[in-house]
Parts: C-alpha cells; structure tokens; sequence
C-alpha cells in the first residue's frame, strides 16, 4: 500500500492527523490532557478523568489554567450528569432520542473521556450476529488447532470487559432480539462464558457499556424487559429553543467544515438561523409567533439533517460561489430533506413556501432560490 491508502490499526494514533473525521479523543486530545491536568477529584477505578472532569468535556467550560473546553453537547446539565454518574455504576447507559439528538456523539464523547478510546464499537443492523457481541474464531487456526484461545476473536465487547473500558453499541433497537439477549448475562453477571473452552471473561472493574436507540424504532425491535432492566434509560431532548439549535449547528459545521478544509463562512450565521427556522416550524406544525398551522413532512427535520444542509451549502459557497453561505446554497438541501415522500412532503413544502415564506420579510431571496430549486 501507499503511504496514503494505508489503513490505521486500533490504538494506533500516527496517521490520526490525516484522518477525513478523527476519533473524538483525537480531535480534543489537548482539552482532554488539560482536564486530566487539573482533575484532583476522586475517579472511579480505570476512569482517565473523574466524573465531574467528563461532565465539564462535554458540557464545556474554562479550566483554572486558562484553557477553553468547548462543548460537544448543548442541552440540559442534568441529563449529561445522570448519564456520567450511570457509567459509574453497574447499570449500563441506554441513550434515546428521535433521530437526530446527538446520540452517537454524546456516546462517544464519553467513551473518550472515561476510557480513552470510542473504538469499541459494536454497529447495530437487522444482520448484526451473536459474535459482534460475544465473540468469533478464526476458522483457518479452528481447523488447524482445534478451540483454543488463540483461534478467539473477541469482539469490542468482549475486549472492554478484559481491560475494564466502556463499549458501545449504536442502534441497539436494530440488532435483532436473540442477539440483544447475549448482552443479558454480561450486563447482569458481568462475565461473558465461552462454553467451547469451558471458560469465562470476567468484566473487571472500569467496564461498562453505553447502547443508543431512536424513539422512532419502537416495534422494529423491542427490548426484552430483562435487557431493558439493565439499562438506565437517559432521553436526548431535542435543541429547546432556536437559538440553542443554531449554536449547536454552528459549531458543528465550523468543526466539519475544518476537517474539510473548507473555507470559513463569515456572514453564515443568517442562513444557519433561516435554516434552523425552517426545520423547527415544519417539525412542530406552526410557525415560531404562532399564528399559522403547517402540515409536518414525513422527515424528522434533525438537527443533524440541519448540520448536513449547512454544510453542504458551504461546501456550494466555497467552489461554486464567492464563499459567502447565501440562500440559494441552502435551498437545494432544504429541498433534499423535507420532500422525502414525493406526492405527500411536496405539497407539504409548497404549501410553507406561499403561505410562509412568500410572505416573510426578508426571505425574497431564499423563495426565489427554493422556488427555482423546485421548479
């Protein structure tokens, strides 16, 4: 391989700077080392940093040295407390929240804080297998030797256990439900049995595990009430007010647009808010005064779909355009991320665009450009 194509093994930081989107204890290292640095409170065993220290990386603040913690979550203290101090339990940490709520972020932003590391990763899917849980075998050194511990593959569960991490598992609802009862034994007992080599791995101290899951997924795949028993269940809320959902998409599009490499955009901050403004009058039904009642599209209108339409918009303004975020580069991603369902979200859409848009003072331009757009 090339010097550019070559791949990254885990726990292997080096090409960490090249990375299209580093891991969360890659991008703040230094706020990290900071906290640790000043951090004099007491830590639970095989903790980097104490839970006050995780909560304050999260929610942000300035330590007594000087150095800015920026905030990776802006929603209530509360929530991210509860969700700390469960990870200093034995209860595991089961985050839910429509789409869109920061969940992943939030979980790896505490595996990194806590543990150091947010690789132990387990994706949920409806084809996710019992051995993304457990654990599998390498079936060239099966066959040759017969079970033993050299041919196992542990997987990130199983690995968190052995060195007393947090795991995780995203999209926990997806995973079909035989295969979410395998975590049942490790969450209540905390060991894991290998009953091919009349073995066990035993969770030692510093384990826990840290699952998401959408409100919308109820039904795909239920949670067993034994699983769910052993899981505190912390809700994400959705941004409170516009100006808190604008600071959230703000400074997510300023951290992706860096990675991108992508140039600032300086008089941003007014499509940012028309675009925040949009997605929160269609998903709640009626417009931010009150006075008209919209119909809702079929899309959740996240504040990650909103991250998504700004940034693309900047990616228009910075190769298409003088650089300067305009209405006409959000209006093709609005587009995009309200008419998901051709016939019903396109009436929906046209009708915001007569009965609200037309009419708002100073939004000429964006009608013109969405009017365009949908042509």
């Amino acid at each position: 391989m090339s010097e550019n194509t070559e791949a990254t093994a885990p726990g292997d930081r080096s090409m960490a700077g090249e990375a299209l989107r580093p891991h969360a204890e890659d991008t703040f290292a230094h706020e990290l080392t900071a906290l640790a640095a000043v951090d004099d409170r007491p830590r639970p065993e095989r903790w980097r940093l104490s839970p006050w220290a995780v909560a304050t990386y999260l929610l942000g603040g300035t330590l007594a040295d000087g150095t800015v913690v920026t905030p990776k979550y802006v929603g209530p203290r509360r929530t991210i407390e509860v969700a700390v101090t469960t990870l200093a339990t034995d209860r595991a940490l089961l985050l839910l929240g429509v789409p869109g709520t920061a969940k992943t972020w939030v979980s790896e932003h505490l595996a990194a804080a806590v543990s150091g590391d947010s690789t132990l990763l387990v994706q949920g899917t409806a084809g996710t297998p019992e051995e993304a849980i457990r654990y599998g075998w390498n079936y060239a050194r099966l066959l040759a030797d017969g079970p033993s511990r050299e041919a196992l593959v542990p997987s990130p569960v199983m690995r968190a256990m052995a060195q007393g991490m947090t795991a995780r598992v995203e999209e926990l609802t997806r995973i079909p439900a035989d295969v979410q009862d395998t975590l049942v034994t490790i969450l209540s007992e905390k060991t894991l049995p290998i009953p091919e080599l009349g073995q066990e791995v035993q969770a030692v101290r510093g384990f826990n595990l840290i699952a998401t899951a959408n409100d919308r997924d109820r039904g795909v795949n239920e949670l067993s009430s034994a699983l769910r028993r052993r899981f505190n269940t912390v809700v994400l809320p959705l941004p409170a007010t516009p100006d808190e959902e604008v600071d959230i998409v703000a400074r997510r599009v300023a951290q992706i647009g860096r990675s991108l490499r992508l140039p600032s955009a300086p008089e941003g901050l007014d499509e940012i808010r028309r675009v925040v403004t949009v997605f929160r009058e269609l998903r709640d039904g009626s417009t931010a005064d009150g006075r008209t009642k919209l119909k809702s599209p079929s899309g959740t209108l996240s504040t990650a779909e909103a991250i998504s339409v700004v940034t693309n918009g900047l990616a228009l303004a910075a190769h298409f355009g003088d650089g300067v975020l305009r209405p006409g580069d959000v209006a093709a991603g609005i587009l995009g991320a309200v008419v998901r369902d051709p016939a019903a979200d396109r009436v929906v859409w046209q009708e915001y665009l007569e009965a609200v848009v037309r009419e708002r003072d100073g939004w000429k331009d964006f009608y013109r450009a969405c009017r365009e757009v949908g042509a």
